[in-house]
Order: C-alpha cells, then structure tokens, then sequence
C-alpha cells in the first residue's frame, strides 16, 4: 500500500491591507484536522483537494491521508500565532502518522507571514525536513503564487493552475498527484527549473482568455509537448503582496533533464518579456463605466470593482462606484457591500421592514464613505450556498455569514453581507430572492474571479479603475521588499 499524506493551507495575502490574518480569522473560516470533515467538505467540488482524492480513489493500492487543511480569504499578512499554529500542526501530523510514501499540498503561493515573508516556500522546507530527502513532495499552486527558489528546491514536482479565473484547479492537482505517484513507482525522476524575470503582470491583463496571456499559455503548451517535458507551468504572479518574489515566473518540470527544463522556462520569460507593454494596461474610470453601462440597449452590464477586488484581499466594502452612480442619477443596480452592522439592522426589522442606515465605507478610508440609504428588507439568510457549476478555484460551498438583501426608495437592489465576499456564483444573490438577469449593472467584487458566474448572462463586462488595497495603478502603492528594478515600476529596466 502507497501512503500519500495531504495537509495544506491556502492564503493570498495582501501585504496592504489592514486586516491582520490572525488566528481568529482562520477558526472563523474553518480549521479541518479530521479526515472525513476534510473529505466531506472538497472531495465532490472541482478543488485541488479534489483532484488530489479522485487520483488516489482511481489507483489501486493508493490510501490518500488528509491530515490537515485551511483556507482563508485575501486579507492582510498572517501573525505570527496563526503561522506557528498551522505549520506546527501540519508538521506534527506529518511527523506523528507516518512513515509515508509522499506528500501532497495545497497549497496557494502567495501567502505572507510576519515571520516569514515567503510562507509557502517556508513550510514546504519544513515538510521536507521532516519527511527526509527521498519521499516525493508535490506541490499545487494557484496562478497568482510568487514563486520562490526555496519552494522549488524543496518540492520535487510543483504544478500551477493554467486558467485565470481559476477552473482548472482539479485539473492541475490530478496532474501533480500523478506524477507524484509515478516517481514513488520510479517511473520518471522529476528535475525542475524556475526562471523569474523582472516583471509584473497588471492584474487588469491576466485573464487566460485574453490576448497577451492567452498566446502566452499556448506557447507554454507547445514547450510543454516537447519529449521530456513532464509539465510546465505560467505563474502570473500576485502584486499586492510585497515581497522579493513578487512577481510573475515559470516553472518546467522534467524527466532527469535539468539543461531541458532550464531551456524551457528561459523560452517562455524572453517571450513574457517581449509582451511586456502588452502585460500592463489602465480600466474605465468609474465614471465612464457607469456611462458606458448606461449607453447599453439592454442588461445586465456588469462593472468589475478592480479596487475592491475581495479575492485579491480587499474589504469588500467600497462605496466609491454607488456614490458616482447616484451623483449621475443612474439607478438599477445591484451590489454586495459587506456590513455587518446594516445586516443587525435588516434582521430587527424583518422581512418587509423598513431601515434607514449608512452601507458600507466602514473599513478604511481607501473604499469610500458610507451610502445613506433608506429602503425595505427584501429576504434575509444566513449566507450560505452552493454553487454547482463551474467556479474560481473550483470551490462548491459558500458562506458569507448572515446576509440581507434590500430594496432601496431610489432604485439600488444591494446584498449585504456579514463577511467579505466576492461574487464568483450567482447564487449569491439568487439565494436572496434577486435575479441578476433582471438587473441593468450588477457590480462584481472581483477582477477575474467573477467571470465564470457572469459571463454567461451579460450583455457587457467593463473592468474599472476604481481605488483601493486591490487597485491596478500599483504605483499608489510603497512597496518596501520587492525586487529593484521591476517593469513596469521602473519602466525602464534592462533584462535579460
């Protein structure tokens, strides 16, 4: 019997924000040690902890073990309490229930701890310290990792999702449980290369179906069909987290040759490099996206909030777009707006009471004021849902603690939540009595995440260049630990 342990979290983490990732934020979202919780809550979603199950559930003589796994949305850096807390319990269950034959993690590629600024790779060297040297270790990432040298060096095959919004996450952890399991069998001996060219990618230009990144990803399958080439992977990179990976890298994975996946991972950064300009473009202004939407014959028009993007770690209550839409007398819109004392409100008052509050703008001075409204209690839940249809991150199960939604006097539909939620499934508002089919905009929370619950009912998508911890001017922002020269922040940089 081949014994695979899997533990792992999972933190993009948005070294801007003012919301420390402490432990209490992870208990709230759910800390999974037993086995059956882990297996009940991913083994039926599209996840990477999914992909990682169906490998082992399809081999004979395969027992996956879940020993531990945690995932927290975008908010600040981890303390150091939660740091010491989940690397100590993976560790120590590593350590407790083996021997093992490998290891799997899920892992994101983006976390930040105020211990260490490279969390990822840090616990991957933990993991090797405590399994030793010869036990395969695969590693699962999302596209928006900084990848660093230590993570590699220590994980002996690292695959990363290859769409943008993110819906191929089974896919790529069934890729990497597979090899994982062909090296324990000695069928292919893994050597890896990284190459990390000095440049970011606007988070406005990282959609996997657009041009430039679409061409991007086809010339990275086209290395990736070359003979000795076990995967190759296109890491776009995430900005709002400041340190010296930060930015966008590529990793080949291959069968015992170092020149060829060197070679391949080289290819792929010039060709980035050439498409530099191309990787980095400016949105709509608020208010030529309301303009816009309004121009439309018919809706929905939805307005991609990028600087209050909740998947990239932002509050999720920025008021800036309902100001300007009201300054412009445009009404018939829909929006989620985090607040939880406005949803205290809505339940006193019960279904079809009325509330007068001020939604929103509570979380700092970077996401607007708060929006007077008064307006009648529509339906009131406790925030839960599921989505079965394709998501960001492949995620099924959805919580976005006890919500309302409200009917404004002057024509704004809004679902308020009690924690930050991005809109990745239309059953957010769905499950509170909206149709966004009815609706003329509906803003989304979100850059690419949302894209796969809207795009198949709108009749236009504008992505705004709107303020805040998620913005996509990233010169508002005074990085501290990043690499120097970077393009486009020093737009004249000189590589390779």
């Amino acid at each position: 019997m081949i014994r695979i342990a899997t533990a792992g979290f999972q933190h993009e983490s948005n070294t801007f924000s003012s919301v420390p990732a402490s432990l209490e934020m992870w208990r709230r979202a759910g800390i999974l040690e037993d086995a059956e919780a882990i297996r009940a809550e991913y083994a039926s979603s599209q996840s990477t902890l999914a992909g990682f199950f169906a490998v082992a559930a399809e081999e004979t003589g395969v027992e996956l073990v879940p020993l531990f796994f945690t995932r927290l949305m975008p908010m600040g850096a981890m303390t150091p309490e939660a740091t010491a807390f989940i690397f100590d319990k993976i560790i120590a269950a590593l350590r407790e229930q083996g021997p093992w034959d490998a290891v799997l993690l899920p892992l994101h590629g983006a976390a930040v701890s105020e211990t260490w600024r490279d969390a990822d790779g840090e616990l991957v060297r933990r993991v090797r310290e405590a399994v030793g040297p010869d036990v395969p270790v695969g590693v699962a990432l999302d596209m928006h990792a900084n990848v660093s040298p230590q993570l590699v060096a220590h994980a002996t095959v690292v695959t990363v999702y290859q769409t943008n919004p993110h819906i191929d996450a089974y896919a790529q952890a069934r890729h990497c449980a597979e090899m994982v399991l062909q090296t324990v069998r000695g069928r292919i001996r893994p050597t890896s290369a990284l190459a990390m060219p000095p440049l970011v990618v606007n988070i406005l230009c990282q959609g996997t179906d657009d041009a430039p990144m679409r061409d991007l990803l086809k010339l990275a399958q086209a290395q990736g069909a070359r003979p000795g080439v076990l995967s190759v992977s296109v890491v776009e990179g995430y900005p709002y987290a400041d340190v010296q990976e930060m930015g966008m890298s590529f990793i080949a994975v291959t069968d015992h040759d170092a020149a060829l996946a060197q070679d391949v991972v080289q290819t792929l950064a010039l060709a980035a490099w050439q498409m530099r300009a191309e990787l980095n473009h400016g949105a709509a202004s608020i208010d030529e996206a309301l303009l816009q939407a309004q121009a439309e014959a018919a809706g929905p028009v939805v307005l991609f909030d990028v600087g209050d993007n909740v998947g990239g770690g932002s509050p999720g209550d920025s008021t800036l777009i309902l100001h300007a839409a009201r300054r412009l007398g445009i009404a018939d819109l829909l929006q989620a707006v985090c607040d939880p004392e406005v949803v205290a409100l809505a339940q006193a008052a019960g279904v079809g009471g009325r509330i007068t509050a001020a939604v929103g703008g509570k979380s700092d001075s970077l996401h607007g004021t708060p929006f007077a409204i008064s307006g009648v209690v529509t339906a009131l839940s406790d925030g839960t849902y599921e989505e079965t249809g394709p998501t960001h991150g492949g995620f099924r199960f959805f919580n976005d603690g006890a919500s309302c939604a409200l009917r404004t006097d002057d024509g704004y539909r809004l679902v308020l939540t009690s924690r930050s939620a991005g809109s990745s499934s239309l059953q957010q508002f769905r499950a509170l009595g909206i149709e966004p089919r009815s609706m003329k905009i509906i803003v989304a929370k979100g850059v690419h995440s949302p894209r796969p619950a809207m795009t198949p009912i709108a009749k236009a998508m504008i992505w705004v260049a709107s303020a805040g911890v998620t913005s996509a001017d990233l010169s508002t922002f005074r990085y501290q630990h990043r690499r120097v020269p970077l393009y486009p922040l020093e737009p004249d940089t000189v590589w390779p």
